[in-house]
């Protein structure tokens, strides 16, 4: 076949291009493969990765993640806490399961052991380690102070501060503060915190709660107590919850000293003698100890003593300002932690003759 120059011309010139095409195409096809490849042993780098157990500094580790923290300042608190994560890798990860802005602050026990995928799902779940604080039902408020001065997970901001100081600190109100006891003051229950958490934020909460189930009990009060304000039924509940042995006797012991403060009849109760000794009392109460006279010897002063005399519970609580319906006077111990009642000093006598001198 002849062809003049311009169609041979034109011809090679096609013939350049479809080679041209594809070598491309070719050149394309393996850039791709490659980058496939490539990025196939990526992603199974980084599955095995965050699937290995974490280098820790030590078998147990606690880190704390700060409030407000970027992905980035989250990946370096865990690094230099002991949590050896590589920190590019955490980011990425993070970042590629769409969990950058779940992220949550808090204490986080680690263990050996973990992998980073693990530690990242814990962390996006808020899986704090929370500490707790136990506070007993009549305690004094002294007990616990010392209690929460001894808990090694907190922050003891409150450390030498007087009572009034820490009544101020939580926000208690003037007339609170004014009275100069924090004595009766706080709920005993479990709480429950973050390793770090200030101790006056425990009391905030004790506090707190306090005032709840105290007006809580008082909006629900019997008709005719001798109690003119609410506080003066936690004086009584905190009384009633250190004189009571048995739960199902606390209602009969608040009718007793109900009916008591009526006929005007001191309460004679012995926790109340005891609180006011303070240090002096030797664990024994003598006849020496009901005549010596303080503002909490029920003995020598009429009427309620100036303030509670231990952390009271709902169960008490309730009792206080719902007592049981009856007449009784007296009630005494049967040594298996029941109470004995009587209306009158004469059956009294004969119960105390039966269950403490055994006659």
């Amino acid at each position: 076949m002849d062809l003049t120059l311009a169609e041979a011309n034109k011809y090679y010139m096609g013939l350049t291009s479809s080679v041209f095409r594809m070598s491309l195409l070719k050149k394309c096809l393996i850039a791709a493969v490659v980058a496939v490849v490539v990025a196939g042993a990526l992603v199974a780098g980084m599955f095995k990765w965050a699937n290995s157990p974490i280098d820790l500094a030590s078998p147990e580790l606690d880190i704390t993640i700060k409030s407000h923290s970027t992905l980035r300042s989250v990946a370096l608190q865990l690094d230099h806490g002991g949590a050896h994560v590589q920190q590019q890798l955490f980011v990425l990860m993070t970042r590629a399961l769409g969990l950058s802005s779940q992220l949550k602050s808090g204490n986080y026990e680690f263990k050996t052991g973990i992998t980073p995928y693990e530690m990242l799902q814990k962390i996006a779940r808020g899986d704090v380690n929370e500490y707790v604080a136990t506070v007993i039902e009549g305690w004094t408020f002294q007990k616990m102070r010392n209690e929460l001065d001894s808990n090694p997970a907190l922050q003891h901001d409150t450390a030498g501060m007087t009572d009034t100081d820490l009544l101020k600190a939580i926000g208690a109100p003037d007339d609170v503060i004014a009275r100069a006891s924090a004595e009766g003051l706080f709920f005993p229950d479990t709480y429950l915190f973050d390793k770090g958490t200030s101790d006056i934020t425990v009391y905030k909460r004790a506090y707190k709660l306090m005032q709840q189930r105290l007006a809580e009990a008082w909006d629900t009060r019997a008709q005719n107590l001798p109690y003119k304000t609410p506080y003066e039924a936690l004086i009584m509940a905190s009384i009633v919850e250190k004189e009571t042995g048995r739960a199902a006797d606390r209602p009969l012991v608040a009718a007793v000293f109900a009916n008591r403060l009526r006929i005007g009849m001191p309460l004679q109760t012995d926790p109340s003698v005891i609180y006011g000794l303070g240090s002096a009392y030797g664990g024994r109460l003598r006849k020496k100890d009901l005549q010596t006279d303080t503002p909490y010897n029920t003995y020598t002063r009429m009427g309620l003593p100036p303030g509670p005399i231990a952390l009271p519970g709902v169960a008490a609580l309730a009792a206080t300002v719902n007592p049981a319906s009856s007449t009784a006077l007296y009630f005494v111990s049967r040594g298996d932690g029941s109470s004995f009642f009587s209306d009158n000093l004469g059956d009294h006598n004969r119960a105390v003759d039966k269950y403490i001198r055994g006659q």
